[in-house]
């Protein structure tokens, strides 16, 4: 579960500047003064929680220091908020944009806070029963098949991304963002790449595509077991939805016992009250339209090589001493193991 501590010295902030630009802005409650506290467990973005008055919002910015290329950017995640606002996707609403790095420091967006849980664990293997996960996985199912029916040209977004080629780009721009954080040799990071590299890319398919979806980026209701938003744009764009859906299913290839991987391998799911991956994916076919998902181990290999060089970033970011969460040090760790079962699935 996500906690709330102190803002950390790493991402302090003008907080009474804030409250000026923010009254300014007309925010409900702003005018009666802040009390931010820190979001703590993120790590790319730092994430606040901002009381003002009898209204609470969630501020969102990028992180201190210098970044890499096309990381951090939080314009995009308002971006694409506001666009789904109109549509039958679960997102928070959207308050206001600020992109004038006076105020403090860097980019941020503001918007409404809500009531609810983070599942820090795709197994949810505490607080919930069986019927309970089923009703989960199921809702995070039903999210994910709604935002790729999403037409991006509907809600104003045919220019969040280029088209064409997103797997090949994808694949150029981690291999550039990996190459500039890496900080120690990663032979099956090096495999993987040139295998990926020299294998054809499935055909184009076009949706909007969140990136990073997963159970620790979704919001439950306080006390029904079903999704009430979809957080965490940073890696949204337009893109192949079967990227979204491979990423989605990570944890069926991750073991249980290796605890910083917050894979499933090793468990009775049966019993757990969680799908199968082959009945979780039939289940996103059905919703979309599908008659199946072909070249699923690429896009496989393809996932597990994105979040190792995600994982490698947030290393890099910990050693500058400039990382989201204080545990950055230990989840950039991951990369290596994430490199090698990607280049397992890759090999097999």
């Amino acid at each position: 579960m996500t906690v709330l501590g102190p803002v950390t010295d790493a991402h302090r902030f003008d907080e009474a500047a804030l409250a000026r630009f923010l009254a300014d802005q007309g925010l409900p409650g702003a005018e009666r003064g802040l009390q931010v506290m820190q979001f703590q467990g993120g790590q790319s973005n730092p994430t606040f929680h901002v009381e003002a008055g009898d209204d609470a919002y969630v501020l969102r910015k990028k992180p201190p220091g210098t970044l890499l290329p096309s990381a951090h950017m939080v314009e995009r995640e308002y971006r694409v908020m506001a666009a789904l606002a109109a549509t039958d996707v679960p997102v928070p609403v959207m308050r206001l944009l600020c992109e004038d790095t006076s105020v403090i420091g860097t980019a941020f967006y503001v918007m409404d806070y809500l009531e609810g849980r983070i599942p820090g664990e795709p197994s949810l293997d505490e607080g919930f029963d069986p019927d309970e996960r089923a009703a989960i996985w199921d809702s995070m199912n039903d999210a994910l098949a709604r935002l790729h029916k999403v037409d991006p040209a509907a809600v104003g977004l045919e220019g969040f991304g280029k088209p064409a080629n997103y797997v090949g780009r994808q694949l150029d721009r981690w291999t550039r963002q990996f190459e500039a954080s890496k900080t120690d040799p990663m032979p099956d990071m090096d495999a993987l790449i040139d295998w990926l590299t020299a294998h054809e890319p499935p055909p184009d398919e076009v949706s909007i595509v969140h990136g990073d979806f997963r159970l620790p980026n979704l919001m439950l209701h306080p006390t029904e077991p079903r999704v009430i938003a979809i957080l965490d744009w940073e890696l949204s764009t337009l893109g192949h939805p079967l990227s979204d859906l491979a990423y989605n299913c990570m944890p069926y290839r991750m073991p249980y016992d290796e605890k910083a991987l917050k894979g499933m391998v090793g468990l009775d799911l049966a019993a757990l009250g969680i799908p199968a991956e082959h009945d979780y994916i039939a289940a996103y076919c059905r919703r979309t339209g599908r008659a199946g998902i072909p070249n699923l181990p690429f896009f496989q290999a393809f996932s597990f090589f994105r979040l190792a060089a995600i994982c490698q970033g947030v290393y890099a970011r910990g050693l500058a001493g400039n990382a989201s969460s204080l545990d950055a040090l230990e989840v950039g760790a991951k990369a290596p193991r994430l490199a090698q079962i990607g280049w397992e699935i890759a090999s097999g």
